[in-house]
């Protein structure tokens, strides 16, 4: 079963963090073909929720205080290896996510920039679209809410 640890950014050991920027490295630069920068600033303010299975870290997203990047709390580079995917721990992940922002920033208004084809996985978890889609690095995106 995967297990959830948060963590702060000075809490995360050298090995963890290089498993992190591997996993997002290989969803978000290789697998979907978006060069970007994926190391922007932004990791020393998260949390990190990490998903553990037999040692290994296969399951991460980022959680953010509300302020930091929308008015409301945040989640954001939520990713599963893909060798797991098949085993569903993306709700999971979601699930933990949302649990992490209440029980760290006392929040239950959660704003996130989704990957438009996710739509449908985040209205599962009560996410609503808010406004039009737009472009992210070259990816359809859309704002939604959830609280």
């Amino acid at each position: 079963m995967i297990e959830f640890q948060i963590k702060p950014f000075n809490g995360l050991s050298v090995p963890e963090l290089y498993r992190v920027l591997q996993l997002r490295s290989d969803v978000f630069i290789v697998e979907q073909n978006c060069p970007y920068p994926d190391v922007d600033g932004k990791d020393e303010k998260a949390l990190h929720l990490l998903g553990v299975f037999e040692g290994t870290i296969v399951a991460y997203a980022r959680l953010f205080a509300p302020g930091y990047y929308f008015d409301n709390a945040s989640i954001g580079r939520v990713v599963i290896d893909a060798y797991y995917r098949d085993r569903k721990w993306g709700h999971d992940l979601l699930k933990a996510a949302i649990a992490g922002i209440k029980e760290n920033y006392g929040q239950d208004a959660i704003t996130i920039s989704a990957q438009l084809y996710l739509k449908k996985f985040y209205e599962s978890h009560g996410f609503i679209q808010d406004g039009e889609g737009y472009l992210e690095d070259d990816i359809p995106h859309i704002r939604m809410h959830k609280g």
